[in-house]
């Protein structure tokens, strides 16, 4: 198995740990350890690559990151856990679309620990419970090394979803842990998604 070091970052902006994953990347080398980092974001919205403005359909007051990764428009705001995978795909030997895969089936299996049955939808990376999006799903490749990753919706304000086209899908709805069951603890559901996401990780591809 491949050390995968865990690193529970707290509420942190998103800009400088955006630079930071980054450079994490730019400098590692073969011998560099894979990182999972967990944290919380204040409110934001980030545009991947193939973002286009018109999904912003109300400007709010919530500031716009254009980034890197793949994808539309997405929210991230405090009560949402985000899973950062920089991982080196080449050493794991896993394919992009095998990994995206392993992520959703972290979340997949997360969730059913709490009874809650969820799935993926066809063309559309993340994780959804009938039909509404809980968590959503981005990655950048550069160097055959991985960075962004998984966030999951646990008890958060879900008003600012309004205001965009959700991962560019106009009228998606949206969900979160909290509506669906008891548990409201970010934290706690944080360590639990690392620990579906490590053994997704671990399984040796075939």
């Amino acid at each position: 198995m491949t050390v995968l070091a865990v690193k529970a970052l707290g509420r942190v902006d998103y800009a400088p740990t955006f630079a930071a994953m980054q450079a994490f990347t730019l400098a590692r080398d073969a011998t560099t350890p894979d990182e999972l980092w967990l944290c919380e974001h204040p409110s934001v919205f980030t545009q991947g690559l193939s973002g286009k403005p018109e999904h912003l359909l109300a400007d709010i007051g919530i500031p716009v990151v254009q980034i890197d990764r793949g994808g539309q428009i997405t929210y991230h705001g405090p009560g949402q856990v985000v899973a950062y995978l920089l991982l080196d795909l080449r050493r794991r030997n896993l394919k992009v679309r095998e990994l995206v895969t392993r992520i959703e089936q972290a979340v997949i299996n997360l969730l059913a620990d709490y009874g809650v049955a969820a799935e993926r939808q066809a063309n559309a990376p993340g994780v959804y419970v009938g039909g509404a999006k809980i968590a959503a799903l981005g990655l950048r490749i550069k160097g055959g090394c991985s960075y962004h990753g998984v966030s999951l919706n646990v008890d958060m304000d879900l008003v600012p979803y309004r205001s965009i086209n959700p991962c560019g899908y106009p009228g998606l709805t949206v969900t979160q842990l909290a509506d669906l069951t008891h548990e409201r603890d970010v934290a706690k559901v944080g360590d639990a998604l690392a620990r579906h996401l490590i053994v997704q990780l671990e399984t040796p591809a075939p």
